[in-house]
């Protein structure tokens, strides 16, 4: 498993961030010397991941302030850098209100590591012996900076013994899953396999998929879920197929601020992205409807519904 500070790190005079683009082919690192260049870097998604991004604005602010930067200016191009995802708002206004933002900035990602730890704990107690899972996106070490969050659950079920296989979306168009995930499943030594999105429906009719793990950029007070763009579609199908569907993150990706999800901004990316001839869209996230989640899982313990009881009663507002 990845280190945290292999992930991301704040040095003296810059953010060091191993640039996700180029895995799994080479691990190449990024070297941030300005709030705008954390910025850019997490617009492009070589750092990606809410908890990561926090981690990666809360750095960014914090070596903004050591070079004398307009902080407010830092503060808005890096609150604008990733819009959906709650985590990142959260950790800038956490650094600003510190006395040190770079200890604040530290600490931030320190009780995100044991987030992790415990989140992971909780997810894998949901699992029964021999279960195969499926996830979507990538979730692990490199979204979190910690262990991750439903690929946390993953290892920490693995760990246990509780887990056969994992199906692995490859979560298009920039497969963070037949990418990233695969990459750290692969270094973990846990068995998997990469498959194309739209086979989720195929296996899970199968009898082949035991549960669905996956994690969040923002939870709603409600319940309702933002995440990579089709597991709203997973979702479905797992309700349809009566296979539980797990929704892993810490409490910094609650929003109790946002009542349902028809509230949450959702990223639209560069076309270009989905197709370089036809004209295309190319929304980052969707939303999953609270009716369709068997439990979310943060550091708190396991949620159910209704989450805007079970969320509120473990959240700070």
């Amino acid at each position: 498993m990845l280190a945290p500070e292999r992930i991301i790190r704040l040095e003296d005079d810059r953010v060091v961030m191993l640039d996700q683009r180029r895995l799994p082919h080479e691990e190449v690192d990024l070297l941030c010397g300005s709030a705008a260049e954390v910025a850019d870097a997490i617009r492009a998604m070589a750092v990606r991941g809410a908890p990561a991004i926090g981690i990666a604005g809360a750095y960014g602010y914090a070596l903004a302030a050591a070079r004398g930067e307009d902080l407010d200016e830092a503060f808005e191009l890096l609150e604008g850098a990733r819009p959906t995802a709650a985590n990142l708002s959260w950790a800038l206004r956490e650094v600003r209100m510190a006395a040190d933002p770079a200890v604040r900035a530290r600490e931030l990602h320190s009780e995100e590591v044991e987030r992790c730890r415990a989140m992971s704990a909780h997810a894998a107690e949901l699992l029964a012996p021999d279960s195969r899972a499926l996830t979507h996106c990538n979730t692990g070490a490199l979204a979190t900076g910690g262990q991750g969050t439903a690929l946390g659950a993953v290892h920490e079920a693995w760990t246990q013994g509780l887990l056969r296989h994992v199906f692995v979306d490859e979560t298009r168009p920039l497969l963070q899953g037949a990418r990233l995930t695969a990459w750290e499943l692969e270094a973990d030594g846990i068995p998997h396999t990469v498959v194309a999105d739209s086979a989720a429906g195929y296996l899970m009719a199968g009898g082949e998929v035991d549960c669905v793990l996956v994690g969040a950029d923002r939870i709603a007070a409600n319940g309702d879920t933002a995440n990579k763009i089709g597991t709203y579609s997973l979702a479905v199908l797992a309700y349809r197929h009566e296979v539980p569907f797990y929704v892993v993150a810490p409490t910094s990706t609650v929003d109790l601020e946002t009542a349902t999800g028809a509230e949450i901004p959702i990223e639209e990316r560069d076309p270009a992205e989905v197709s370089l001839r036809s004209p295309a869209r190319n929304p980052a996230f969707d939303v999953t409807p609270r009716e369709l989640i068997t439990a979310i899982v943060t550091e708190a313990g396991v949620h159910r519904r209704p989450y805007a009881e079970s969320l509120a009663s473990q959240v700070p507002a």
